[in-house]
């Protein structure tokens, strides 16, 4: 697989990985929470164009994106039901929508696709 083309100097992005907690509703029931932030990590982010999928999204008013990270364990522990948000926007929230990929095979940089709103 080739390898990405990115150094530290292209992670001009600051993001919040975020989790929903599990809470008590009062009544002994377990009940998703509110988003926690988990970690945080400086990222790349490239929007995606041009495939047939990727326009109809937009079509839409949502606009895909890669979020290429440094591979580390909080980051491979990541799954779809997370969120991202922006530190330096914090109402500029991201659903994943793919899980991360170790794109090198060699732990060091991990990939995942998101697209702009919250999660469903």
């Amino acid at each position: 697989m080739a390898r990405p083309a990115t150094s530290g100097g292209q992670l001009r992005s600051r993001l919040h990985f975020q989790k929903r907690i599990v809470a008590d509703d009062g009544y002994g029931n377990e009940v998703a929470g509110p988003f926690e932030t988990v970690f945080t990590r400086r990222a790349q982010m490239i929007a995606r164009n041009g495939t047939e999928t990727v326009m109809a999204a937009r079509l839409q008013g949502v606009q895909p994106y890669t979020v290429r990270i440094r591979y580390s364990a909080e980051a491979a522990a990541v799954t779809a039901d997370w969120r991202i948000m922006d530190a330096r926007k914090p109402g500029r929230v991201f659903a994943i929508t793919a899980p991360p990929v170790n794109v090198d095979d060699e732990n060091r940089w991990i990939e995942m696709m998101v697209s702009e709103g919250e999660p469903s």
